[in-house]
């Protein structure tokens, strides 16, 4: 398997979902703006995606997808399907306990996260319709597991765009219909939240039924009896147990965040998640998708006890990130407005909440090389099946993270929430990266030094274009000629994408060297 191809493959079917995602928000910013309600929803919404992390692609994933293909490997598909309706099983019912008690304490949940909301009773209610949804994608990130570990990437790396799909629909046809029937339109994003959960896990059955993997689920008490003696479900939950304080340390920082931008203003918190929603786009098509291929490609490694092999595919990764995320990382930082505006400057999205957006960018711009390092180092540890390390590191991170917040938010207001996730970040990947060092489970290979000062000088120029561009046009003024807007950001990104591999090429950099195979 050429590496590099299914990295690509994944990215593309990424890039989908992220376009439709962006056209998801488009639509939303359009009809919402940066409103009361808005804050609600987005509140309502982190609530179901905070324990999606924790029994989703989370700690569940970093735990079961190791385990899972061992098992594979060594035991064949007779044992690994008895580990699959075990651990299926199993996560089932605590999903379904995990749903009730969510919607039944909705109110608690929505003030500790959110007590400066101003429309506290509509977050209330959205949270207890989308809360279902955490159990529903859940499952979906046990399809994508166990298709994964088959090398089958194309379903899993598709599945969001069902749910962006869902909520477009929603913002376009459902909420108009909620208000003429004198219902607040938000919640239409509420619904549209459920039936993208529902359309995500129906797409895995046909997949999962023609290759022969489909999980039986126990619904009788002896079932869920023999599932939970499985000797597999412990080592997942082992497994599980500091992946989930790692995970939770990581959410908890954001329900942290999210309290504090309550706290800044109506507004606050959709700017910060508009801009998140740019920054997650590089950090998805290049972490995750770096992430989901080395995983498996690094067990297999260090189930062989091949260290040079781990070392290497480990430097392969690091290229990659240094390669693409650092001149993304520079785009955010000196190109904001133009980005912002021309996605989201439409309707009730005015031209104060571009700027706002825009400021949040540039501090998640900050981080976006540690935000994508960390989705391939971390691998590192979990490949090795050591979960604690990351935790340590990821604990101290945020500690960290809430001191800088003490010092940027009071001068920076929400623009210092996002500094800090991005310094945080950085912090975050250096310090994996020297332990990996210090352990002597990785060593860079020869070449660095001048790759490096490639990247440097091309990322320099490309910055320079973009920071140009971005202070001699206006680009809110241009919002009265959305066409025109979208040919001139076109135009700067292609001509600063040309530049920079332009720069590369002629510096001699060999593009031939990613082509690595598994």
């Amino acid at each position: 398997m050429n590496l590099l191809r299914a990295a690509s493959t994944i990215s593309l079917l990424t890039l989908v979902s992220r376009v439709s995602g962006l056209a998801r928000d488009v639509a939303v910013s359009n009809a919402f703006g940066a409103s009361a309600w808005m804050d609600a929803f987005n509140v309502a919404f982190r609530i179901p995606n905070f324990l999606r992390r924790l029994f989703g692609e989370g700690a569940f994933q970093q735990a079961f997808v190791p385990i899972l293909g061992e098992t594979l490997a060594r035991n064949g598909e007779a044992v690994t399907g008895a580990l699959i309706d075990a651990v299926a099983t199993i996560l089932f019912w605590v999903l379904m306990l995990t749903c009730v008690v969510g919607v039944v304490t909705a109110p608690i949940m929505v003030f500790l996260m959110a007590s400066g909301l101003k429309e506290f009773d509509g977050a209330v209610l959205m949270t207890r319709i989308m809360f279902p949804y955490i159990g529903l994608i859940s499952m979906v990130s046990l399809a994508a597991g166990i298709l994964n570990t088959r090398k089958r990437f194309v379903v899993p790396a598709a599945t969001p765009v069902l749910l962006n799909l869902a909520s477009i629909a929603a913002a376009l046809w459902l909420g108009p219909l909620f208000q003429r029937w004198g219902i607040q339109p938000i919640y239409a994003q509420a619904v549209g939240v459920m039936v993208g959960g529902v359309v995500q896990l129906a797409i895995q059955f046909p997949v999962l039924h023609r290759i022969r993997v489909m999980p039986h689920i126990g619904l009788l008490p002896g079932r869920v009896r023999t599932a939970w003696a499985h000797p597999g479900v412990g080592r997942v939950l082992r497994q599980m147990a500091p992946a989930l304080v790692g995970v939770s340390v990581a959410q908890v920082s954001i329900l942290i965040n999210t309290q504090i931008a309550t706290h800044q203003g109506v507004g606050a918190v959709s700017w910060l998640d508009w801009a998140s929603r740019l920054m997650e786009f590089p950090t998805g098509l290049l972490g995750v998708a770096l992430g989901i291929v080395l995983i498996p490609q690094l067990s297999a490694a260090n189930g062989r006890k091949d260290a040079a092999a781990y070392s290497g595919l480990l430097d392969w990764g690091l290229r990659l990130v240094l390669l693409l995320a650092l001149p993304c990382s520079i785009a955010l930082l000196v190109f904001p407005t133009a980005l912002i505006s021309v996605l989201f400057h439409h309707g009730a999205f005015d031209a104060f909440a571009v700027r706002q957006s825009a400021s949040a960018l540039m501090g998640y711009g900050v981080g976006l090389v540690g935000l994508v390092g960390v989705k391939i180092l971390a691998p590192g540890f979990y490949a090795r099946q050591d979960t604690r390390t990351p935790v340590k590191i990821a604990v101290v991170v945020l500690v960290l993270t809430q001191l800088m917040n003490a010092g940027f938010v009071p001068f920076l207001g929400h623009v210092g929430l996002a500094l800090s996730i991005g310094v945080g970040a950085m912090i975050n990947a250096l310090w994996l990266f020297i332990d990996l060092k210090r352990v002597g489970a990785y060593a860079p290979e020869p070449g660095w030094g001048a790759f490096a000062l490639r990247v440097a000088c091309a990322t320099a120029l490309l910055g320079a274009l973009l920071w140009w561009a971005e202070r001699h046009i206006d680009w809110i003024a241009l919002g009265a000629h959305q066409w025109q807007r979208i040919g001139w950001v076109a135009l700067c990104l292609a001509g600063a994408a040309l530049l920079y591999f332009g720069t590369l090429a002629l510096s001699g950099l060999k593009f031939g060297q990613f082509m690595r195979r598994g």
